[in-house]
Parts: structure tokens; C-alpha cells; sequence
């Protein structure tokens, strides 16, 4: 999906529903798409606050514009990049809420997008497990573990309204990006399926469009991802392969600039084929050992 043109509404608090408002935050790349989306969730007698964002005084200044005094219970994260979780500490100090979602994690990690190191400073007051809830007047949002993009990820159904928000599990302008060793194919694609199998309204993504369609839009990612598995054993049924020379052909139709990014999701990719004796490396080199 190509980005929308400018000016985004970075900064601005914009009033999805009656229960949600979204501020952007002025992060915006070819891996965040306009930036990240932090959601308001609730009323002025209680809000909870999801993906702060990252540690930019602008954006915090628009958080708390949007506010605007309301009683803050939550800051609820969906997992820990660090375009997701580092302005949680300072939202906390700012209102005196408890930070509440996803697990702390860090990885150390060579992976190329701007986005993927982990916030080292993440530091939840609670950690929520697959189903637990917080709740506030009129709301209550429900943890939905979905690891896969990152091992804590968590989405966040609302469930007075049967919205769903999605952090980077799902997204409309992309795929999310699976980089071992923390990201797990298999745990991507069974997180997938797990959503598939719920009936939410709509999805709100950290980046990008609401999703109305959401299980066609769903099964349409788990179908992506079947196809680029075909892709890999066609390759290397044809002849061992590098990572290095399966990208180019793969991501023929894909900038380079995004290459190296779609070069961490193959590798996801091969080390599932590993698992299940469908392929193996050897000095860099993967062959392909079963095609079924």
C-alpha cells in the first residue's frame, strides 16, 4: 500500500468511535508506515492508553493534550519495540497510571528495520495473560496473546464494541515482519489462525488503516505466507540457495530498501522448514531435503 499523501494528522487526537480516539505520532517510515497510532480507549472518568509510542516530547505533548485531564488507568502496550512501549514511562509519570499489557523483553538484535530493537527500559506495574482484562467506566479491554511478530505480542479486544487492536500483529499496508531468534513463523502463523477464528468488527492496527473486513483480510495473510513458504522449497528445489540470493528473486516487485527486512521473515521461514526436515544449512547454503 503506498503511503497517503501529506500532511498526515500527526499529532492530532482523532475520534474514531464513542470509546476510541488515536493521536500519530511523528514516526513515520517505509517500516511505520505515517507512524505509530496511540489509541484512547474509554471516557474522561477512565481511560486506558494503548502503544504510547515512542519518547518524543512532541508526541507526548499531543498525548496529553488529548487527554485533556481525564483520569488515565492503563498504559497498555502491545509489545516492546521501540516504536511501541518507550513514551510508557514517561505517560506513567505524567499521570500516575500503571503500566499494564505485555511482558518485558529484550533481545539484542542485527535486524535492519528502524523499529525492531527492544526498549530496554519497559517496565510493567502487571503483566497480562492470554484473556485476563482490565476494565474501566463502560469499557473493558481483554489481553489476546498473539506471539509471532515478537514472543510477548498482545492484542487488545474492547469488548463492549468487538474492536480489536492489533499492534503490529495485523496491519492492512503490510505484512508484519518476523525476525528470529525472537519471532517464530510457526507462532506467527498460529496467532493468525487464532484471530481468524474470532468474529472482531474491526481491527486498529499501530500503523496504518482500520480494517473492516477483518477475517478476509486474515485469511488473505495466512494464504501470503503459504505462498512465500512455496516459494522458498520451489527455489531450493531448483538449487541450494543463500538467503542473500533468495530475496531478490522473491521480492523481485519490492524497493531493496525493504530487502533486508524481507530477508528476516525468510529466514523465519527456513528455520520452520529446518524444524520439519524440509530443508537444512550448511555454510550459509540451504538445501532443500524433503518438499513435502
Amino acid at each position: 500500500m503506498a503511503l497517503p499523501p501529506q500532511p498526515w494528522p500527526t499529532g492530532k487526537c482523532e475520534r474514531l468511535e464513542p470509546l476510541v480516539a488515536r493521536v500519530l505520532a511523528p514516526n513515520g517510515s517505509p517500516f511505520t508506515y505515517t507512524g505509530t497510532q496511540t489509541y484512547l480507549v474509554g471516557t474522561d472518568e477512565g481511560l486506558a492508553v494503548i502503544d504510547p509510542g515512542p519518547d518524543d516530547p512532541g508526541h507526548l505533548a499531543a498525548l496529553e493534550a488529548a487527554i485533556a485531564g481525564a483520569r488515565v488507568v492503563a498504559i497498555c502496550c502491545t509489545h516492546t519495540h521501540r516504536d511501541h512501549s518507550p513514551a510508557a514511562a514517561p505517560l506513567a509519570a505524567m499521570t500516575g497510571a500503571p503500566i499494564v499489557g505485555c511482558a518485558p523483553l529484550v533481545i539484542e538484535s542485527s535486524a535492519p528495520r528502524v523499529d525492531a530493537p527492544f526498549d530496554k527500559g519497559y517496565a510493567p506495574d502487571r503483566v497480562l495473560a492470554d484473556g485476563e482484562s482490565i476494565a474501566g467506566p463502560g469499557w473493558t479491554l481483554s489481553a489476546v496473546a498473539t506471539p509471532g511478530h515478537t514472543s510477548n505480542h498482545l492484542c487488545y479486544a474492547l469488548e463492549e464494541t468487538g474492536a480489536l487492536f492489533t499492534g503490529d500483529h495485523v496491519m492492512a499496508w503490510s505484512t508484519s515482519v518476523v525476525v528470529p531468534p525472537d519471532g517464530d513463523m510457526a507462532d506467527y502463523m498460529a496467532s493468525l489462525m487464532k484471530l481468524y477464528e474470532r468474529e472482531d468488527r474491526i481491527y486498529y492496527p499501530a500503523h496504518g488503516p482500520a480494517i473492516d473486513k477483518t477475517r478476509q483480510l486474515v485469511r488473505g495473510m495466512v494464504g501470503h505466507r503459504k505462498q512465500r513458504e512455496r516459494q522458498i522449497v520451489k527455489l531450493l528445489a531448483e538449487q541450494p540457495r543463500t538467503i542473500a540470493d533468495l530475496v531478490p528473486v522473491m521480492y523481485k516487485g519490492v524497493h531493496e530498501r525493504l530487502w533486508p527486512a524481507a530477508s528476516q521473515s525468510v529466514h523465519a521461514h527456513l528455520l520452520e522448514l529446518e524444524r520439519q526436515a524440509r530443508a537444512c544449512l550448511n555454510q550459509d547454503v540451504w538445501n532443500l531435503t524433503n518438499p513435502d
